[in-house]
């Protein structure tokens, strides 16, 4: 089974209001930037499609080492709360759980990788966190009006 580092970034100009996410994806020697945003979302939005788009890049299964400044998106899965979630049908506290489409698009690619979710602290000068916040904030800026 293959190595592969992802980063990954969202962002928000406004919340709702344009974004975009950013994600770099790591093996060996060997890197790829992606991108991509959408007009009206939220930066919860962002952050989980930079990992749904990264982790469908990888044509094999692999074992992946993902980091994100967002607590939304490790916490959900370190802390166990998407198993929570699925359990409970996508109701957490008698109230339907935000971006239930994205986590039910996340989790058949949880299924054919291994993937270890690392937080980072955001905007503190971890190269590929910066990388990524460009690449998120370039995608944003171009759905603003």
């Amino acid at each position: 089974m293959k190595n592969v580092e992802i980063f990954t970034d969202g962002a928000c100009k406004g919340n709702p209001g344009p974004g975009g996410w950013g994600a770099i994806l790591r093996y060996g020697a060997a890197e790829k930037e992606l991108s991509g945003g959408a007009p009206d979302t939220t930066n919860n939005k962002m952050e989980l499609s930079a990992v749904i788009e990264a982790l469908k890049c990888l044509k094999e299964p692999c074992r992946v080492m993902l980091y994100s400044d967002s607590t939304y998106v490790c916490n959900s899965i370190n802390e166990g709360w998407i198993k929570n979630w699925l359990a409970k049908n996508w109701v957490n506290r008698g109230k339907p759980v935000p971006n239930a489409d994205l986590w039910k698009q996340l989790l058949p690619l949880l299924d054919k990788h291994e993937v270890t979710f690392n937080w980072v602290r955001g905007h503190n000068g971890h190269p590929e966190n910066e990388r990524c916040d460009r690449l998120a904030v370039a995608a944003a800026e171009k759905y603003r009006k």
